[in-house]
């Protein structure tokens, strides 16, 4: 693959999950995530982010990733109303700095593993934040660990079976 292409839709893919995640949230509220669960609508993209983080890390580089945390907590920032941009952009920041010093050491481990292990800590981290910060409540934590835990199992096969694909054609 193209990483002249490549890193930069993993940077802008991982950036514009950010204000998604806010609209998402504003626009629908809780929505249903399975077994039961709701959660707040913006759970799928804050899922999709910590994958994209650990893409971006890969084909874009450590510096790049930085950058592409900052432009994402200053984007919800100023996205959002004041209480869910608060909520939102301390949890982004926390929990995917969370994500990246879980993944940093690990990468070497393999990709699959990586992403798993800091995908959990930076889940649970953004959750735990986002949903004391912006509702004072842990009420929707069972949906936003489930939802989010969703998306990077669909990522993760997503990546694996493209691997598998490009290891057989290789």
């Amino acid at each position: 693959m193209n990483r002249a292409f490549t890193a930069p839709a993993a940077l802008v893919g991982y950036i514009a999950t950010i204000p998604a995640a806010n609209i998402a949230v504003e626009h629908f509220g809780a929505v249903p995530v399975g077994f039961g669960y709701l959660a707040p609508a913006g759970v799928y993209m804050v899922g999709l982010a910590l994958v994209l983080r650990d893409v971006a890390r890969e084909v874009a580089g450590i510096s790049a990733v930085l950058f592409a945390i900052a432009a994402g907590t200053v984007l919800s920032w100023f996205l959002a109303t004041p209480l869910l941009a608060m909520a939102s952009s301390t949890a982004f920041l926390l929990s995917e700095l969370l994500d990246f010093a879980v993944y940093e050491p690990l990468r070497r481990r393999g990709l699959l593993t990586a992403m798993l292990a800091s995908n959990a800590v930076g889940m649970l981290a953004d959750s735990l934040l986002f949903l004391w910060l912006a509702f004072h409540s842990f009420q929707y934590l069972p949906g936003q660990l489930l939802g989010k835990a969703w998306m990077t199992l669909a990522a993760v096969a997503v990546i694996a079976a493209w691997r598998q694909r490009r290891a057989v054609t290789a």
